[in-house]
């Protein structure tokens, strides 16, 4: 092959320096050779070991996509089409892992091996023979010194004859092998003897070496091409082979089931594409309007108003756990109402549980020592309190309204939030005057302006009311700066406090709450009329007008509407009891009477117009009439309110009617007791007029002569008992003459 050079054998057994420089060249390529070989085998490696580790991941490919049936996805699962469409990847893909399979095989023999055998044998043998060929020439270099050191000339000429006729004689000859494989005759001479023999042997032995050295070094020249190119060859042969077996698997079927493929990825990337650009816009428009909601306090209440129509909520509070008698630890759980539950769930757990039953429960705003925002809710039985913080006034307002709407069983509606907005609705309307009312009242009270009212904080959606209403003002209904009870307080605590001490001093134990059990069993007895009604307290106000007919219907609004500003939900449920003596207000757990109306003294009751579940009465307390004030009493019952209205009218009628009853009784009893009396007078009378007689009589006799004589000549003697008698005529004629 022209261009390769070569090592001259000739110059070898001359070692001249140039052809030591010449050597020089051709070590200094043969280790360029090596290094490039080295880096090539390290690519070609490389390409064999990913070759295999393809073969071993499109095995691996393909037997995933046969077991996507096996797979149990939580979404998504039990796709037809895209399950056969897998399927048929796999088995192409199979098919695709044999050809790569035999693609690694033809790698490892036509292309791995030449470069290997290259690398590991023929640099290695190279470098061997320039090892020995460097102790070759290190040998002889010691033995030219070494006979370079003979003085005498003599010896030398001695020692050049007998090195001469061992020559030129064919003397027996002690064959000796040495590294180079040349048998030397052995000089049985002297130590100059030894030294001529080292130089011949030194010197043949590197005049070998360095042949086979440059023999090497000159095959190099020409294996350096074809350990390059056979390689090469069987690369892009095994590639061939593969490209071929591909293009036989491959067909125009797959061809358009691939092009089908493509389109449907390209239709889904569309759609992704689309969806990806809404949800972006979506993620805009959210972090505009989400924006005040980071923040954990209300920025502005006004853009996020109070929504009182929800019976579903959800949402993370903090709850408070006892951990002592005294210490409480509070823990932020995720809380929803489930129906007519109260459930929490925490961060890590899969389901919730049951936090306390809504139905008729009771929710109502607390005060905390160390926390804001925070409400009470409270079992129907009163046996499980729960204390719940929202993160803001907003949010805790929201879960009181929904809590307080679930206790009335608004979710068992059809429409939930339509019906629990309709009963907000006409709650509001019952406790909003109208506008003609506010507009008359602002224009009559000039001041109010200056002033916080209570029905001023309340837009006007009411209906308009009656004229009685429209003519009066507000002070003429409801005493101004009037403090509203929502706590139930006995009217007449000082009767009561009488009552209790005289009941005291008597020597029986007094009830605290304004009536002696005795006096109870009397009424309950004694009445005709007994009706039970389940009514939960509202409130109480004084009132000045007890006899206008829209003073209860100004008092619900007024009560109703200080409980919707400071967030009072909780109501006191009790029993009323409606007698033909009094009202009575029973605990339903204790059943101990806690308040006691006494019915003479109930001016009038009446019930919303709207809400007939609202009723109230207005109470006359001692010395009202005087100065025209009453304490008017709201209530919410579950049955109709206008009954309750009803039975308090029947038992006035009933009591009316036993009064004049009474009167009349007392009456006849005061006419029969004055015939008594007359009677007792006529008899007196003539008890009276016999006695006189009597007196008149005796009298008489005393006028005659005292001691008349007797027939025979005797005086009469009158005995102690006839002047007794005349005694008591004379006392009985002078009584007699007085009461005249």
């Amino acid at each position: 092959m022209p261009g390769i050079e070569k090592l001259p054998l000739e110059e070898a057994l001359e070692d001249s320096p140039q052809t030591r420089s010449l050597l020089g060249v051709f070590e200094e390529d043969t280790e360029a050779i090596s290094n490039y070989c080295t880096q090539l085998y390290q690519a070609m490696q490389r390409i064999y070991d990913a070759q295999n580790e393809l073969s071993a991941a499109t095995h691996l490919t393909s037997r995933l996509l046969k077991e996507y049936d096996k797979q149990r996805f939580p979404l998504g699962g039990d796709d037809e089409v895209m399950s056969s469409t897998l399927q048929q990847f796999a088995k192409v893909i199979d098919e695709l892992s044999s050809c790569h399979a035999v693609l690694s095989t033809q790698l490892a023999d036509a292309m791995m091996f030449p470069i290997t055998q290259f690398k590991e044998r023929d640099i290695k043998e190279l470098l061997t023979l320039k090892e020995v060929f460097q102790i070759a020439s290190d040998d002889h270099d010691t033995a030219i010194n070494r006979y370079s050191r003979l003085s005498k000339r003599r010896e030398n000429d001695k020692v050049s004859r007998v090195l001469h006729k061992n020559l030129h004689e064919t003397p027996r000859l002690d064959p000796t092998v040495i590294s180079v494989g040349v048998v030397v005759p052995h000089l049985s001479t002297s130590g100059e003897g030894r030294v001529v023999e080292d130089v011949y042997t030194s010197r043949k032995k590197q005049h070998q070496t360095m042949m086979h050295y440059f023999c090497s070094l000159n095959t190099l020249q020409y294996k350096k091409k074809t350990a390059l190119l056979e390689p090469l060859l069987g690369y892009m042969q095994a590639q061939i082979s593969f490209f071929k077996l591909g293009s036989e698997n491959l067909t125009q079927s797959w061809e358009d089931f691939l092009g089908t493929i493509g389109t449907s990825v390209q239709n889904v990337r569309r759609e992704m594409e689309e969806e990806v650009g809404q949800m972006q816009q979506t993620i805009q428009q959210m972090e505009r309007s989400c924006d005040p909601l980071y923040a954990p306090c209300d920025p502005d209440p006004a853009h996020s108003p109070v929504c009182r129509n929800l019976t579903r909520k959800q949402g993370y509070l903090y709850i408070r756990n006892k951990t002592g008698l005294v210490s409480s630890s509070w823990e932020r759980q995720y809380f929803f109402t489930q129906g007519g539950n109260l459930m929490q769930q925490g961060r890590t757990e899969v389901a919730g549980g049951l936090v306390t039953d809504l139905d008729n429960c009771s929710v109502m705003a607390v005060d905390s020592d160390d926390r804001r925002f925070c409400f009470q809710v409270t079992s129907f039985d009163g046996k499980k309190v729960v204390t719940l913080q929202a993160e803001s006034r907003r949010d805790c307002e929201e879960w009181i309204a929904t809590i307080n709407n679930i206790s009335k069983r608004i979710y068992l509606s059809e429409n939930a939030e339509e019906v629990a907005a309709r009963v907000n609705q006409t709650a509001l309307e019952a406790v909003t005057p109208s506008p003609s009312f506010q507009q008359r009242h602002e224009s009559m009270r000039p001041s109010s302006r200056g002033r916080s009212g209570r029905a001023s904080s309340i837009s006007s959606v009411g209906s308009e009311p009656s004229p009685a209403l429209s003519a009066l003002s507000f002070d003429a209904l409801v005493a101004p700066e009037t403090p509203i009870q929502f706590d139930i307080i006995s009217p007449v605590s000082e009767e009561n406090s009488g009552q209790n001490k005289a009941a005291a001093q008597a020597g029986r134990r007094s009830n605290p709450f304004g009536e002696s059990g005795e006096n109870a069993l009397v009424d309950s007895e004694d009445s005709i009329l007994h009706q039970l009604f389940i009514v939960r307290f509202l409130g109480s106000m004084e009132v000045r007008a007890a006899e206008s007919a829209d003073v209860i219907s100004e008092t619900m609004r007024q009560i109703l509407a200080a409980r919707a500003i400071h967030n009072i939900f909780r109501m006191t449920e009790s029993h009323l009891l409606v007698t033909c003596d009094c009202l009575k207000l029973i605990d339903p757990q204790t059943q101990v009477t806690r308040l006691r109306f006494p019915l003479s003294s109930v001016a009038q009751s009446s019930s919303h117009q709207d809400n007939k579940r609202l009723f109230g009465f207005v109470l006359q307390t001692a010395g009202g009439r005087e100065d025209g004030r009453a304490v008017c009493y709201i209530f919410e019952s579950n049955n109709d309110g206008e009954k309750i209205c009803d039975s308090i009218g029947l038992a006035k009628q009933i009591a009316f009617h036993s009064e004049i009853d009474r009167r009349a009784l007392e009456k006849r009893k005061e006419q029969d007791k004055a015939k008594e009396k007359q009677a007792e007078e006529l008899s007196k009378q003539k008890q009276i007029e016999k006695d006189l007689e009597e007196q008149s009589r005796l009298i008489a006799a005393s006028s005659r002569p005292a001691n008349p004589p007797g027939p025979d000549g005797q005086f009469l003697v009158l005995s102690s008992s006839q002047s007794e008698d005349s005694d008591v005529g004379e006392e009985g004629k002078k009584r007699g003459e007085s009461e005249a």
